[in-house]
């Protein structure tokens, strides 16, 4: 039943963000009567400090979050994966370099050496993307490269070997195939991580720009108004909360699903 609910507010989430900035909406437009109005039959959940209605606003914010995650995931994803399978396949000195390389950005928070990124490259949503893949992508080169040095090893992989078939015909058809399973489980932790990390970039005022809507901003925003208003801040932040913790349990599913040793024990 849980995993049913969360399958929905994450469906629901994509349905916003890719067809919410075609919806008739206006999260801009300014009514001055209407600043910091409650909740009511006519604006579900209220109004923002300058008069802009909520909802508008955290359906923009949602199309924000997603298009952070997709392009975050999809850049580390990619790099990280084809680093570590590379790494792992040719060993010897690369893979030497390559480790250290992963360790020294594993020894930096992750969050702060995004916030120093976007300190240095300015805000703005193409920054974010940068500075947040630049990070991510560590977790994703560990596991391919994990799982790499396991599968080169097997019997498939040394025939393919034996009858001459070339590195990269190798790495595409019998050993990144048998990478996705642990891929996908990162992946769905790490859009969960990345939507924690964009609106936390633009709760410090490095992310989105105004006037464009982010959860984060818009969370900043209202924290200024907590006694008077705290639909400002209840609205992003449960919106924040509900898709965050559907992507773990989401995730948590896979992991159980996709984990044959639990299958078999």
């Amino acid at each position: 039943m849980v995993f049913k609910y969360s399958s929905f507010i994450l469906f629901l989430w994509f349905l916003l963000a890719i067809f919410g900035p075609w919806l008739p909406l206006e999260p801009n437009y300014i009514i001055l009567p209407n600043i910091l109005q409650p909740p009511s039959l006519s604006e579900w959940l209220g109004y923002d400090d300058l008069g802009r209605p909520i909802l508008a606003r955290l359906i923009m914010g949602a199309s924000t979050s997603f298009f952070v995650a997709f392009w975050v995931i999809f850049v580390s994803a990619t790099v990280g994966t084809l680093i570590g399978t590379i790494s792992a396949w040719l060993g010897g000195t690369v893979d030497l370099i390559l480790v250290r390389i992963m360790d020294v950005f594993l020894a930096f928070p992750g969050i702060l050496l995004a916030i120093a990124l976007s300190g240095i490259l300015g805000p703005g949503i193409e920054n974010v993307v940068f500075a947040l893949s630049v990070v991510g992508w560590v977790g994703f080169a560990r596991i391919a490269r994990a799982q790499t040095l396991s599968l080169k090893r097997r019997e498939h992989v040394l025939a393919a070997i034996a009858l001459g078939a070339g590195t990269p015909r190798i790495l595409r058809y019998h050993v990144i195939p048998l990478l996705l399973a642990p891929l996908i489980i990162e992946i769905t932790f790490g859009i969960a991580g990345i939507v924690i990390a964009e609106a936390g970039l633009s709760f410090l005022g490095l992310g989105v720009q105004a006037p464009d809507a982010s959860w984060g901003s818009m969370i900043r925003d209202g924290t200024r108004y907590m006694l008077v208003a705290p639909h400002m801040v209840l609205a992003p932040g449960m919106a924040l909360l509900l898709v965050v913790l559907s992507v773990n349990i989401l995730g948590d599913k896979l992991r159980d699903r996709l984990d044959v040793k639990s299958h078999q024990s």
